[in-house]
């Protein structure tokens, strides 16, 4: 995708488990963005009287909703690990709704930019048509790795089955348009980076 003439309207922002895209998010917002994360609207969906669980529950049987009436997320994410036809069933229940609720956010945003914060960007086209750029937060396999055990816990076996499943660091860097490496550098310097990139893409309108 070529960066072209056009002032873009939105941006579509992936990267792997432990990537920072999440920081990348917060400073895009600080610059003015509004968000849409659509891991967020999945959780949402899947919590006590979410709008899936029915659907949820149909499919895939009462055991895995919990006594409080949300989707067990570590049984299901067992269970999508270890069968593909699980996870493309999920996938059908989930994204049509997390588009439905995504578009309403973003029609809600009126004229501000909106940031699409998609972890599967690169495993879905629906995404890299409604996002106008592409922008990846990259780092390497081994500091993903540190930052999720040291935020959740999880092994590192664990980490890098998540790893396994996600698109390759090659498949997503192919996708951007633009690429912050955060890996080896303070926040702010990641701040400073960001806002770089939103000064380049939104450029104050006596340096248009």
């Amino acid at each position: 995708m070529g960066l072209g003439s056009a002032t873009p309207r939105s941006i579509g922002l992936t990267g792997g488990i432990g990537s920072g895209k999440s920081s990348v998010a917060r400073l895009l917002v600080e610059c003015g963005a509004v968000l849409v994360d659509t891991d967020a609207i999945a959780k949402s969906l899947t919590l006590p009287g979410g709008a899936a669980i029915e659907a949820l529950a149909d499919a895939f049987g009462r055991e895995l909703i919990d006594a409080d009436g949300a989707l067990d997320r570590e049984q299901m994410r067992q269970l999508v690990f270890a069968d593909r036809q699980a996870k493309l069933r999920l996938e059908a229940i989930l994204h049509p709704m997390i588009g439905t609720e995504a578009a309403r956010q973003a029609a809600a945003a009126g004229d501000r930019v909106v940031v699409y914060d998609v972890p599967l960007l690169a495993e879905s086209s629906r995404w890299r048509r409604v996002a106008d750029r592409i922008l990846v937060v990259d780092c390497s396999e081994q500091t993903q790795c540190s930052r999720v055990i040291a935020r959740s816990g999880w092994t590192e076996d664990a980490v890098r089955a998540v790893i396994a499943q996600q698109a390759s660091r090659d498949r997503r860097r192919a996708l951007a348009d633009a690429l912050i490496h955060n890996d080896g550098i303070t926040p702010d310097q990641l701040r400073f980076e960001v806002r770089a990139l939103w000064a380049l893409w939104w450029p104050p309108p006596a340096l248009r």
